[in-house]
């Protein structure tokens, strides 16, 4: 599928990009090198290859899970104007 400048005009519209003929060119010229370089790399061989993640094989550390905060439980409710079992009571909004 060719690129054509009114492709490209269009896509400027879309992306609410204003555009002149001369920029339009120039943005014609790089989106068919990036459409030729995609095209190129629809060539290469994949088969067997599995996919990964990340271009290295590294794993992020991992630390172990602990509690490091005090309960606060009780502080944080003392603000609430209603609470009732440690629950947050709040108006109905819905009939």
């Amino acid at each position: 599928m060719a690129l054509t400048l009114a492709d490209v005009a269009r896509i400027a519209h879309l992306a609410r990009l204003d555009i002149d003929a001369t920029e339009a060119q120039a943005v014609h010229a790089k989106l068919e090198s990036i459409f030729a370089l995609i095209d190129a790399l629809d060539t290469v061989d994949t088969a067997g290859v599995e996919p990964m993640a990340h271009a290295q094989d590294t794993a992020m550390p991992l630390r172990d899970d602990v509690v490091t905060e005090t309960d606060q439980h009780a502080l944080f409710q003392r603000g609430a104007p209603a609470v009732t079992d440690g629950l947050y009571l709040v108006p109905r909004v819905v009939e």
